[in-house]
């Protein structure tokens, strides 16, 4: 769709059938069910995850700090991957993705910095179709070769070098996701990630800081738009904040029937070792109307024990 003129499609490789049951191993080929891309697994991860659209068997109603009874939700185990994304189909994925990045603080003095390692996912069993190639490089990326090498007589054929695994066992707290929070309203599915990202000391106090990772995909045919978010963030120290804007990371993106979602990563930073988050986005029909999409609700727990800053940048 929307091939640009004089451009061809080429093979990549030859389909698998996806895993019913197990999980994907390092070196995984695979589509992105969703987005589309080229990318190869790393490691999978086991989350737990709340899902608010499957009815617990029994449905009971708790107090939440947002003032209203809702049904506790139990967790489930479920896989999901940490992988890489192939840089060829970056640019053809961002109009529907903010391109993927695990971002961490920087294991220095400068409590301001921020450094991000581009083009890293996470993504769930499901978003995964396999494939697999005789190509020995199929996936451009910079860390490709440094993670992965080529082993003929393994399936799949590229195993994880020293450099991956010394990777994944330095910064594992920081890599690592723990919880996923689904949620549909009105046929918006509404799913997020929060990761820790590390404790800071500023003006003689504590600031603990998060990422978390949405994605918002549009369930039915009718052309949505997102207009505006609006999230209450409760932390620890007794602080109730209010946070109202337009769009998210500067975009106000179209969730249609040929691009139904769209997945962006932002940060939350209290002065208080846990809290939580949770909210609306605002949405618009084509005939003008709104109706108001729920988040939901997800803790921020920081890991006390880790004293060792991440440290991505050093190999």
């Amino acid at each position: 769709r929307n091939r640009p003129e004089g451009k061809v499609l080429e093979t990549v490789g030859g389909f698998e059938a996806p895993k019913q049951h197990g999980k994907y191993e390092t070196g995984q080929l695979f589509l992105h069910s969703v987005f589309g891309y080229r990318g190869i697994v790393l490691f999978p991860w086991q989350a737990r995850l709340y899902d608010r659209d499957v009815a617990s068997p029994v449905t009971e109603k708790t107090e939440n700090a947002a003032g209203h009874g809702s049904k506790e939700v139990k967790g489930k185990t479920h896989t999901y991957y940490q992988v890489l994304i192939d840089a060829r189909d970056c640019p053809h994925i961002s109009q529907r993705s903010q391109t993927e990045a695990v971002t961490f603080l920087a294991n220095h003095d400068d409590s301001r910095a921020l450094y991000a390692i581009p083009g890293l996912d996470y993504v769930s069993h499901e978003d995964i179709l396999p494939y697999s190639s005789t190509d020995q490089v199929p996936i451009q990326h910079e860390l490709f070769e440094r993670f992965l090498m080529y082993d003929q007589t393994k399936v799949p054929p590229f195993v994880a070098r020293d450099t991956l695994c010394a990777w994944q066992e330095k910064n594992h707290p920081w890599l690592e996701l723990s919880d996923v929070h689904r949620e549909t309203t009105e046929n918006i599915r509404v799913t997020v990630i929060p990761f820790y990202m590390g404790m800071r000391e500023a003006q003689n106090s504590h600031v603990y800081w998060w990422r978390y990772c949405i994605r918002l995909e549009n369930l039915d045919s009718e052309v949505v738009q997102l207009r505006e978010r609006h999230w209450r963030i409760f932390s620890l120290s007794g602080t109730l904040e209010t946070v109202r804007g337009r769009g998210v990371v500067g975009r106000e993106p179209v969730l249609s029937k040929e691009q139904p979602a769209f997945q962006y990563s932002s940060h939350v930073s209290l002065q208080a070792s846990s809290g939580h988050m949770w909210g609306t986005f605002r949405f618009e029909r084509p005939d003008g109307s709104h109706f108001d999409v729920r988040i939901p609700p997800f803790s921020l727990e920081s890991n006390k024990d880790e004293k060792t800053p991440p440290s991505g940048l050093h190999w």
